[in-house]
């Protein structure tokens, strides 16, 4: 028997695993936004055009500008807050690195859905930190955190902080130590140290992260729900407006499409553009 024979298995079994659970529901749901809207809700199989036109709607296009500004915003703090954090877990030792992960890891051991419900104690009106400022002496009336946009991009950043992190602290443990010693042994400050040699060898780290924040965060449907009780509309949660509450399928399937399509641009447009740079 080949030995190439194991191979062309392995990838004749991942192809038929990505097109019966990837492919074929993205040409259902690609299917579906080319359809009309029954009377009653649901189906009407007649091909109409309509729904992508749609798509340029002012207030669909002040809801795509929001999301996009929530998500860059939510990315930009999660790679702020999250190098600090990696730089010290890459060049803690094996003992502290092992509980610093950990650390990050624990929200996972935990629903998502729980430990937005946790912010949501936490930024009422009777909840812990109003009651905390309260009793300190530092208000006199409760602050209204809950369903506001600080509410919804603090319980983004919270979410998705890990995803940035541990990207990064794979990158960072692969730079020297040493080429930091010599950047310091040729009289380098600790920001020129960290502009010429740490930010551009951790790029992977960062673009990787980015990703694994930033499109999350643009389709997220839970955290805009909850924390900002349906009053600041976000992609995910019009989608999931469309399709449970007004039965919108085939609108609901192009906003999907739309989503993608937009992402999948914008990624071309930054590969493009990293690739130009890297080869200039």
């Amino acid at each position: 028997m080949s030995s190439a024979f194991p191979v062309k298995l392995s990838l004749l079994s991942a192809g038929i695993f990505l097109g019966l659970f990837f492919l074929v529901p993205l040409l259902l749901i690609f299917g579906v936004s080319l359809a009309s809207r029954g009377m009653y809700g649901g189906l009407a199989w007649i091909a109409t055009s309509e729904n992508y036109q749609r798509l340029l709607d002012p207030l669909v296009g002040t809801i795509f500008l929001r999301s996009f500004l929530f998500a860059g915003l939510t990315t930009m703090v999660c790679a702020a807050v999250g190098f600090p954090l990696a730089y010290c877990m890459a060049r803690a030792s094996r003992q502290w690195q092992l509980l610093l992960l950990i650390l990050v890891m624990i929200p996972f051991w935990t629903n998502f859905l729980v430990r937005t419900y946790a912010w949501v104690l936490i930024f009422r009106a009777d909840g812990i930190l109003n009651t905390l400022l309260m009793r300190l002496g530092l208000l006199e009336e409760p602050l209204s955190m809950l369903f506001t946009d600080v509410s919804v991009f603090v319980g983004l950043v919270y979410g998705y902080l890990p995803f940035m992190v541990l990207p990064l602290v794979v990158a960072i443990e692969r730079i020297s130590p040493q080429l930091e010693e010599a950047a310091f042994d040729l009289y380098a400050s600790m920001g020129a140290m960290f502009r010429h040699v740490l930010l551009p060898l951790s790029k992977p780290g960062f673009i990787a992260g980015g990703v694994l924040v930033f499109i999350p965060s643009l389709g997220a449907f839970i955290t805009p729900y909850l924390l900002g009780g349906g009053q600041k509309m976000m992609l995910g949660t019009l989608i999931q407006q469309e399709f449970l509450v007004s039965r919108d399928w085939p609108f609901g399937s192009a906003l999907s499409f739309g989503l993608m399509g937009t992402v999948l641009l914008l990624w071309f447009l930054l590969g493009r553009t990293s690739y130009g740079r890297d080869s200039s």
